[in-house]
């Protein structure tokens, strides 16, 4: 098989995969339709409103994430995948009930968005870790990109089949498709073999969550990747947000033309998936060099003169953001230790999602207040003078010394008090004793 789809002879992996892909596609055509259903029919053109429901769907992540952590790492995640995908399918079919007979609102929407969020908060860190039970660590960095991979391709199928079945059948059935691609993940779950499965150890007794939070306080190499991701997913990541606004505000597009932006990001996004899923290891350069290209995609997007020009720009600004969050996703999973798992991944996911609280409102009052292309143009800033600041605390911090090592294979090793961490990259960060 295909080094790129190597993880797919796995046979419990792959049929995962199959029922993820059909949800993802699912996934995507309800933020399509929930989106226009707040700017079109429940408000007029509100980015702030936009940006509220946006909030309340990762709000969860920030204040659950400890807990949510704590129950991957203790109960099996498996179950805990058919609790939360069978809540999701509940909200998103109240949510096209509601809508096929004209009675939502937006406090609705507003309702929805926080119990999906709330069942997402468990659901992402189960998922994410649930990976490494299906699959050795010789295949997790594969997993873990087809995972993205398979995401993209749907965020590739999903907005364009939305924008049809919205304008030609109407909101309420793209909202029903949604709900019912959470079956198949269901029937995935249902037909996997358990006993080719290889659980984590179960965490056992009190002070789960704060061990978790030490075990990451400890590992510097962990929480630079988190404050990358925090900045990119608080500013950077808004694009439902940002392309709404774009297509109907400074375009003029109508359901159409805005779904076909997201499946043409997604081509970029895809393709940095798939890219991701041959390397062997996951490397500190290219997250720095992807959030670089992020940087400058960005800048250049946010002054597109044109519709057809934005559309363009979205393939190389999806393909930098894909490969910096695949290879942050990959790094930390594949550096931490299997029973502490579930608690870094949910942390990692409420910074990384848990941010939208904080940014998506922010920059629904940005583009209220400055228009829409400063909603894309704030990622660029934000994330730019993060990538300034982990170059100043490389270059200027006392105890640490960057150097280059030319190997047949290179890798990094973080040398803290005498204990090395293999970050998989070609710089070595050492960590000199104090005189």
């Amino acid at each position: 098989m295909s080094p790129t789809f190597h993880s797919l002879g796995i046979r419990n992996y792959r049929i995962y995969a199959s029922g993820g892909l059909v949800s993802n596609i699912g996934t995507w055509m309800g933020r399509v339709a929930q989106d226009w259903l707040v700017l079109t029919v429940l408000t007029d053109h509100s980015a702030t409103a936009l940006g509220t429901v946006t909030g309340l769907q990762f709000l969860p992540f920030l204040l659950l994430a400890p807990w949510a952590g704590m129950l991957v790492d203790r109960y099996s995640k498996r179950r805990l995948l058919v609790g939360t995908q069978t809540a999701l399918l509940l909200t998103a079919l109240a949510l096209a009930l509601l809508t096929a007979y004209g009675a939502v609102q937006l406090w609705h929407v507003y309702a929805l968005a926080l119990l999906q969020g709330v069942a997402t908060a468990l659901d992402n860190p189960a998922r994410q870790t649930f990976v490494s039970e299906m699959v050795d660590r010789d295949h997790l960095p594969n997993a873990v990109a087809l995972n993205s991979a398979s995401f993209n391709l749907g965020r590739v199928i999903g907005p364009a089949v939305a924008g049809l079945v919205i304008a030609r059948l109407g909101l309420a059935p793209a909202l029903f498709v949604n709900a019912a691609s959470f079956l198949f993940v269901l029937a995935a779950l249902a037909r996997m073999d358990a006993t080719r499965l290889t659980p984590a150890p179960r965490a056992r007794g009190k002070g789960q969550i704060r061990q978790g939070l030490r075990y990451v306080k400890g590992r510097p190499d962990i929480v630079l990747i988190l404050f990358l991701v925090f900045v990119l997913g608080t500013f950077g990541m808004n694009f439902q947000l940002t392309m709404a606004l774009m297509a109907t505000t400074v375009f003029d597009k109508g359901p159409g033309e805005y779904g076909a932006l997201g499946s043409i990001m997604a081509v970029g996004s895809l393709t940095a998936a798939l890219l991701s899923a041959r390397r062997a290891r996951p490397r500190l350069r290219v997250l720095l060099l992807a959030l670089a290209g992020f940087t400058v995609s960005t800048a250049v997007l946010s002054l597109a003169p044109s519709y057809v020009l934005f559309a363009v720009l979205l393939v190389p600004t999806g393909l930098a953001a894909l490969t910096a969050l695949t290879t942050a996703n990959a790094m930390v999973q594949v550096s931490v230790e299997p029973v502490m798992r579930g608690r870094v991944m949910a942390l990692y996911m409420a910074i990384f999602m848990g941010g939208a609280p904080l940014g998506s409102p922010l920059i629904g009052w940005v583009g209220d207040a400055f228009g829409a292309r400063w909603t894309i143009a704030i990622g660029t800033i934000m994330v730019g003078l993060s990538l300034g600041l982990v170059a100043l605390w490389f270059a200027r911090h006392d105890n640490v010394r960057v150097s280059l090592t030319l190997r047949r294979r290179p890798r990094v090793r973080l040398s803290l008090a005498g204990e090395e961490r293999a970050l998989f990259s070609d710089v070595r960060l050492e960590r000199e004793a104090s005189t």
